[in-house]
């Protein structure tokens, strides 16, 4: 149920900014989210990073992709940046070591115009320098700061300039 309400949250955000920008849009939709690798603490948190992919995923479709398209994008699993550790006074901290803790999204995605598959495919996108990256560009400050950057670095190699 939480997944067909997080997908329809999205649907109405990528129409709206879609139809503001008269560019394409991006329709994203998170396929079992509660089984993902590490999305966030269930809950709120949770909730805001998949808002904060969805939102980003909209907002690099509304500037890159040309008028008419869609991409339509579904995720199958998300891996955020660090590791969640106990903290000393309860709750949890994530932690940053830039070992095997980079980010990682597996996803499905679909472009189209006019009814026409213009590319399609399944791939798992990575940064594994992920720490190397972020850190010096102020651009990606604020929520998933290293996911933003690995998905707006995926998106314009298989999208490209509009």
């Amino acid at each position: 149920m939480r997944s067909i309400e997080l997908t329809l949250v999205a649907l109405c955000l990528a129409s709206s900014m879609g139809s503001a920008r008269g560019a394409g849009s991006v329709d994203v939709t998170f396929v079992k989210p509660e089984l993902y690798s590490d999305a966030g603490d269930p809950g709120a948190s949770r909730e805001r990073n998949l808002s904060a992919i969805s939102q980003q995923l909209q907002r690099l479709g509304a500037t890159r992709l040309a008028d008419g398209q869609t991409l339509t994008i579904q995720v199958l699993n998300l891996d955020l940046a660090g590791e969640t550790r106990p903290a000393r006074r309860g709750g949890l901290v994530r932690v940053l070591s830039g070992g095997a803790d980079w980010p990682r999204v597996e996803l499905r995605y679909s472009l189209s115009a006019n009814g026409q598959v213009l590319r399609s495919g399944e791939e798992s996108v990575v940064d594994m320098n992920y720490l190397r990256h972020v850190a010096s560009h102020p651009s990606y400050a604020g929520a998933l700061p290293y996911e933003t950057r690995m998905l707006e670095t995926w998106f314009k190699a298989r999208f490209g300039e509009k």
